[in-house]
């Protein structure tokens, strides 16, 4: 099944706004009613292929036959732009400047890289294409003339299974529900769920760095990923051949994170681990988030450490973000802050990490909310991406950012991020709601993910690139990332750029140039385009 062009995900699945949230959204928010929704995709006019003739006999031939060239008009409607808010509602205005001229479906990596051979010699840019949720503009290159987009649904195997060193090794297009059904049937899981578990897939999460809402437990995926296969129009790179080595830099750190500009990831050899026999989640208050964030910080430098930690700050908490069943009615009964914990593992070990930690938290000043919380998340855990079409098709703006820093500089970081939204959405004349929470934790910091719902106004895409600068801004001030998991693209590239330094985007640029001459591998995402 492909996802929603229009919006998110499974279209059987989305559900409108109850009229009391429309209500409280026209209430606080003033947002108006839309005048008319998307446009139908029937009703989308999708200029013809312009795929010179001899490169698409080239790619016929390379992916063995026209089957795996498609230059309908549907097929490339669904891979125009990702999913960010900005993305959304440029398509459902029926924008289709980023239009890939064709979808080329690979089937193996030999057929990558003829793919790749064909557009360095016809100057044709290329975009690797996952799952198609990319968040921070990275499936809309900046490019002169046509480009293509290399759909990877047909590598979808698990490779190889080595149950001694608890390693698989997977392909590229393989979405992640089915990764954890062909492991879970060896005993095995992956344990990285992100938000878009549903949709992306295992070359996407090495591509950008993904960190999954287990990652307290799990890791990262780039601390996952053992080695990997890249093709570049220069032909393969083999990384990684042990668990760790000493022997000079680790190129994989090269390639995570890369986005695509340095080549297409073909196979990935990821740590995996026994399908816990227990999960169990909980919920638990804390009267301010000050409170809330040093609890966390205790459990995850001294232990023990729950496989799910993560806090929403006294605006999430009021608002229920999760739960659009019960937005607002926090406000009549709740106060402070909201934290998730989550135990998985044998029930020995969850019953005894549970224990200890407990102990931690209520130090801190957190009283226990009992398990209906935590399988409330746990219901939920996939259901904001829906969430956020349903507030733009009652016309709100709901967009999310995110970042990471040390535990030393995170109230800083969050009350800059925080007053920057508000202080540019009110000025463009739509006051915004800006909510937090802690999505992740480390020895040494953490990430803070912000939700922001407002009203749409006369031009919702440029209120929120100024806003979304004013944020940008905020951040390196503050001392924070660009970005702690949903990747650079094109919307964070600039603030990259100056986080990364001059020397180091020259590095860069060099990898680059040597391993894709022409510059024609996603263009203008990660780096800017020569």
């Amino acid at each position: 099944m492909d996802m929603l062009w229009s919006g998110w995900g499974d279209p059987a699945e989305a559900t409108p706004l109850p009229d009391t949230v429309i209500g409280l959204l026209r209430d606080l928010l003033g947002v108006k009613p839309l005048e008319a929704g998307p446009v139908a995709i029937e009703d989308l006019t999708v200029p013809e292929s312009p795929l010179p003739p001899a490169a698409r006999r080239a790619l016929i031939a390379a992916l063995g036959g026209e089957a795996h060239v498609r230059t309908d008009a549907e097929t490339r409607i669904r891979h125009t732009r990702g999913k960010s808010t900005p993305d959304l509602l440029r398509i459902r205005e029926g924008d289709l400047a980023a239009v890939p001229a064709a979808v080329l479906l690979p089937g193996a990596h030999d057929e990558v890289l003829a793919v790749l051979r064909v557009c360095a010699e016809h100057g044709l840019p290329l975009v690797p294409f996952g799952g198609g949720t990319s968040v921070v503009g990275g499936l809309a290159p900046e490019r002169h003339g046509p480009f293509v987009a290399l759909d990877l649904r047909r590598m979808d195997a698990l490779l190889g299974l080595d149950p001694v060193s608890r390693t698989a090794t997977l392909q590229p297009g393989l979405r992640a529900p089915r990764a954890e059904e062909l492991l879970a049937e060896h005993g095995f899981t992956l344990g990285h769920f992100p938000q878009s578990y549903e949709w992306a897939s295992i070359g996407g999460f090495a591509a950008t760095r993904s960190s999954g809402q287990a990652s307290a437990g799990y890791g990262r995926f780039d601390e996952m990923v053992l080695s990997l296969t890249l093709a570049t129009p220069e032909g393969t790179l083999d990384t990684g051949r042990a668990p760790r080595s000493a022997a000079g830099p680790d190129l994989r750190q090269l390639v995570l994170g890369s986005e695509g500009a340095f080549g297409v990831i073909t196979s990935v050899t990821v740590r995996v681990r026994p399908v816990p026999r227990t999960r169990l989640y909980e919920g638990w208050h804390f009267p301010a988030f000050e409170e809330g964030t040093t609890a966390l910080r205790r459990l995850a430098q001294d232990g023990p450490r729950p496989t799910v930690l993560r806090l929403s700050d006294e605006t999430e908490t009021l608002i229920g973000l999760a739960n659009p069943d019960v937005i607002g009615s926090g406000a009549r009964r709740t106060t402070g802050c909201t934290a998730i914990a989550g135990y998985e593992g044998t029930e020995e070990d969850t019953g005894y990490r549970r224990e200890r930690a407990a102990a931690v938290l209520r130090a801190c000043g957190g009283t226990p909310l009992g398990e209906e919380p935590g399988r409330r998340w746990a219901r939920g855990r996939y259901s904001a991406p829906y969430l956020r079409d349903a507030l733009l098709d009652a016309g709100a703006f709901a967009e999310t950012l995110e970042t990471a820093t040390f535990w030393s500089r995170v109230p800083g970081l969050y009350a800059s991020v925080r007053d920057a939204l508000t202080a540019a959405l009110t000025g463009a004349g739509t006051p915004p709601l800006v909510m937090c929470h802690i999505s992740h934790v480390y020895e040494n910091g953490a990430s803070l993910y912000f939700t922001v719902v407002c009203a749409q106004g006369e031009d919702p895409v440029a209120h929120w690139t100024r806003a979304k600068h004013a944020a940008g801004e905020a951040i390196l001030a503050a001392g924070g990332t660009i970005s702690h998991h949903h990747g650079v693209g094109a919307d964070h590239r600039d603030w990259y750029v100056r986080e990364a330094g001059p020397l180091g985007v020259d590095a860069l640029r060099a990898v680059k140039r040597r391993l894709d001459p022409a510059g024609l591998l996603n263009p203008g995402v990660l780096l800017p385009a020569d």
